[in-house]
């Protein structure tokens, strides 16, 4: 019941964020900026470009607030504008490949042996991986998406976010065992 009123009550600020209302879009914003500036930072991986990205994503959705449909949550649509957002802004820096290489999947991690690790340190090495190895694994291990979903929001292949997958927790691996590796010199 509980869920079904907070829906309700998120339905009523976006009601009034169509009708142009600054206190519902306030609102809207208040409840959803940490979120959509840590799924911005995840994938970008610097601080003002985040709070820039962030800043446009909400931006973009109030402009295009006509466009939601009830069928989705307003945080859903607004993270999948924000992820655009963080593609659109690394596609200028020329910072994703043009052409992905397609790897087989290797070596699998469990969740055992990153356990180990403190989040800063997890956190430096994922700052360490490139940014479209970066951006896979931010929106399939953090994010939550399946391989279909990020190769249609990357126009990849499912099996290239795969490879990219495997490559990027084969690279996070090596930094943090390069880590544990200084820390017992």
């Amino acid at each position: 019941m509980s869920e079904n009123k907070d829906l309700y009550i998120h339905q009523k600020l976006v009601e009034g964020a169509k009708r142009n209302s600054r206190n519902a879009q306030s609102q809207l914003y208040e409840l959803y900026y940490k979120s959509i500036f840590n799924s911005c930072y995840r994938i970008i991986g610097d601080v003002y470009a985040a709070e820039d990205l962030m800043q446009d994503a909400f931006i973009d959705a109030f402009k295009n607030i006509h466009q939601h449909k009830e069928e989705v949550s307003f945080g859903a649509w607004l993270k999948k504008i924000a992820i655009n957002e963080c593609i659109n802004y690394l596609k200028r820096k020329q910072l994703i490949a043009q052409k992905l290489e397609v790897y087989s999947i290797e070596n699998i991690e469990t969740e055992e042996q990153s356990a180990r690790f403190t989040v800063a340190e997890i956190k430096h090495a994922l700052k360490e991986l490139a940014p479209n190895y970066r951006l896979v694994f931010s929106l399939y291990l953090i994010e939550g998406y399946d391989h279909d979903e990020i190769a249609g929001i990357l126009n990849i292949s499912a099996s290239t976010s795969r490879s990219q997958l495997s490559r990027a927790k084969k690279q996070v691996k090596n930094i943090l065992e390069n880590i544990t590796i200084r820390q017992h010199e």
